[in-house]
């Protein structure tokens, strides 16, 4: 069973940068992702690694802002996310799904973490 533990959160301003990482452990998997739920919104993709090619993929609302990364001999993968706007603020979860086939749907993610708050002010 692959456990997932995010850390990283916080509170910032408007226009500054936050790390989250997620540390893997337990299993095997195919790629990794990064959701959000604000309150009173469902969870939305942010983006995935493919965790053996790399390959990257993003929500056009992060889009040149984020970036998602992994460390494989840590298997621990990172989402860098500069110029935050208020609007990024939710609750953002890690996960990994051992589909290889692309998917943006939280459905096709096995593991998840526990969530980091992320809080942005303007």
């Amino acid at each position: 069973q692959v456990q997932l533990v995010e850390s990283g959160g916080g509170l910032v301003q408007a226009g500054g940068s936050l790390r989250l990482s997620c540390a893997a452990s337990g299993g095997t998997f195919s790629a990794m992702g990064w959701f959000r739920q604000a309150p009173g919104k469902e969870r939305e993709f942010v983006a995935s690694i493919n965790w053996r090619l790399g390959g990257t993929a993003y929500a056009d609302s992060v889009k040149g802002r984020f970036t998602i990364s992994r460390d494989n001999p840590k298997n621990t993968m990172y989402l860098q996310m500069n110029n935050l706007k208020p609007d990024d603020t939710a609750v953002y979860y890690c996960a990994a799904r051992n589909m290889l086939l692309f998917t943006r749907s939280p459905a096709n993610y096995n593991y998840w973490g526990q969530g980091t708050q992320v809080t942005v002010s303007s």
